[in-house]
Formats: structure tokens, sequence, C-alpha cells
């Protein structure tokens, strides 16, 4: 069976590379970074429809498929932009429609009046000190790497598996910035000391589709992020000279960036699949999702260090500014479970886990 994209999803994905090419570029990725506003970019992406994609036509959105959603994620990857899209486009309205739960707050999400963040770290589990536990409708513990510090609204998980809304502000609320991990995104730990939570769900079906679709997201992000750092790293080699000749020139170079390319383009169909399979093969999706997160974290990291080294010293400065995708793969790669968690879960969903 021929497997590619369509005419639309094609013209989708060109649409929000050329907006993020005009108006996210590196200098404007570094003005967040120093603590700029990110809201004219969010609000330019929801123009385009972003925020409605998986949402469907029945609550204001636009009802397109998963696989658009990857192919949207992959260019943000590709920007490295400070967008809200993993929590706020996806994670969110997720569970809201697995859990039919809440879906009044669907079009404030689709129009952009509303902004969500997403406490997830824990389910994937324990952390020192870390975790929330539910009595009644108040919610008690510490979560981190949370996404994101300017929320209106958290999606956040309890120790057993239940998910619950919390407002900014609720009593017995408070929230701790984390810097220096991702600066493309402002994550925020979260504590919670008896706070007034709204229950989306209680069954943890819902938590693993919250959980298989955020992963795949993230495999498309890194996707994407690796293949900027593969293109830059390949414009400096054919730009930087040495002994006369660009550095590109060189065997070794040429192996180092073959080689990256040919770790990244099977990830493509991978991950591509991954968002096909949410929704025309769903029976597959947890296991794709798995293991597409696994291996293009691991790619990406490969990708990552590889590019670097390309550049030489220049790779580590502020202004080349490949620390940003660097550290957004590295983010990545940890969030909702590193590649040696996934691939445990993914052998315990074929059967492959002694008891």
């Amino acid at each position: 069976m021929e497997f590619g994209l369509s005419e639309e999803q094609t013209l989708l994905q060109d649409s929000v590379r050329r907006f993020l090419e005009d108006n996210a570029p590196l200098d404007r990725v570094r003005a967040f970074a120093d603590e700029a506003d990110d809201s004219d970019i969010w609000q330019g992406l929801i123009d385009l429809g972003i925020g409605g994609l998986l949402v469907s036509e029945d609550n204001g959105g636009i009802g397109l498929g998963h696989l658009d959603a990857v192919l949207v994620a992959e260019a943000l990857g590709y920007s490295a932009t400070p967008a809200p899209f993993l929590s706020t486009a996806v994670l969110l309205p997720t569970a809201l429609q697995a859990a039919g739960a809440h879906t009044d707050m669907l079009a404030d999400l689709v129009s952009g009046s509303l902004r969500a963040g997403a406490a997830l770290a824990e389910s994937n589990g324990d952390r020192l000190n870390g975790g929330v536990s539910c009595a009644g409708s108040n919610l008690t513990g510490t979560t981190r790497f949370v996404l994101d510090s300017k929320a209106d609204v958290y999606l956040v998980t309890d120790s057993d598996s239940g998910l619950h809304l919390v407002d900014q502000g609720a009593s017995g609320l408070s929230a701790r910035k984390l810097s220096h991990i991702d600066a493309t995104r402002p994550l925020t730990e979260l504590t919670l000391d008896n706070t007034p939570a709204r229950r989306v769900s209680d069954d943890p079906a819902v938590l693993q589709r919250v959980l298989t679709v955020g992963r795949t997201m993230l495999a498309a992000d890194t996707l994407g992020a690796a293949q900027f750092m593969l293109d830059a790293a390949v414009a400096y080699a054919n730009d930087r000279e040495q002994f006369n000749r660009p550095i590109g020139s060189f065997q070794a170079v040429k192996h180092m960036c073959a080689e990256m390319a040919a770790e990244i383009e099977p990830c493509r169909a991978l991950v591509w699949y991954a968002g096909h399979a949410l929704d025309e093969a769903p029976e597959e999706a947890e296991l794709m999702a798995l293991q597409s997160k696994a291996h293009t974290s691991e790619v990406g990291k490969f990708v990552a260090k590889t590019a670097t080294e390309v550049h030489g010293g220049m790779g580590f400065t502020d202004l080349v500014g490949l620390h940003y995708w660097f550290k957004r793969i590295g983010f990545n790669r940890q969030m909702l479970g590193n590649p040696e968690f996934l691939r445990e879960q993914a052998a315990r969903v074929q059967g492959l886990v002694a008891a």
C-alpha cells in the first residue's frame, strides 16, 4: 500500500512553516527565552486554526485527524516554536473529548481565549517527593515539569490515574518556574495543598489515550527539531571554510551529515504512521506511540550531539542558537517517558514481559 500525505496535509504543514518562518525566527525564540511574551505567536497559530485541529466540529473545532496534528507538531519542532500547542491544542482537548466531560471549555480552547497547562509527568512513575493524591474533590501534592506556567487551567493527573482540572489562582495552589530545562517552553512546578479541582475522569483508559496522543506529538516535535539541526549542520558545513575549502568537502564531515540523514529519514514514516494509527488503526496506536517516541528520542539525541560537533566551537554559542533545539530534544526525550521506560511498556503491550 502506498502511504503518503494528501495535498491538503502538505498545504497545512507548508502554511504553518511559512507562518513560523515569518513570525518565529531565531531572534524571536531568543526573545522568548529572555522572558518575552509568546501570545502573538500563539494567536497567529490560532488564526490558522491550530487550536481546533483535534476538536470536533460539534464543539467548534476543525475536526482534522491526528496525522494532521503530527505534521503541525513537526513544523513547530523545526522552528523550536514557543507556543502551548501540546497542552492547549492536544492534551486537554483529548482528555475532555475522551471523557465526555467539560466539553463547554473546548470552544474557548479553539478561540485562544483559554490557555491550558498539563501536569502529567508523574503518570510515568513516582519522583522524590512528587505525586498528587485526591481526597473528594481536592488535590494535594507536588507535580513537576508542568506545561505551561502561563496557563489559565491545568490538567492534572493523580496517583490513581484520575484526571482533574485546576484553575490558575485556585486556593492552595503555588507555582515555581523551572528555568534552564527548555527555554522554548515555560515549565513550572506545582504544589497543591487541598486545592479544589474539577474531575475530568477516573478511567485509566482516558489517561492512557491522553498519554498515547501526547507521546506521538512529542515524537513529531523531536523529528522536526532533529531535521532542523541536520539542515543547520549542512548549511554551516557548506559555508565554513578551512584550508581554503568548505568543511563540508571533508570526508569526515560528509559522513557525519550522511549518518544524521540516514537516522532521521526512517523516523518520518514511523512518526507519521503513529499519527495515522491514532485514527485508523486504534489497536496499534499505543504500541506505535511508544515505539515512535522511544526511537525518535534516541535519534534526536544522536543528531543533536552530532550537529553540534559539526559546528565545532560555534555550536555552543548563543549566536548560532543550536542549544534551543538541543534542549528541546532533551526535554522531549524525558517528557511522558524516557526511551527505556517506553520500551518496557511496549514489551508489556505485546506480552513480552515475564510475569
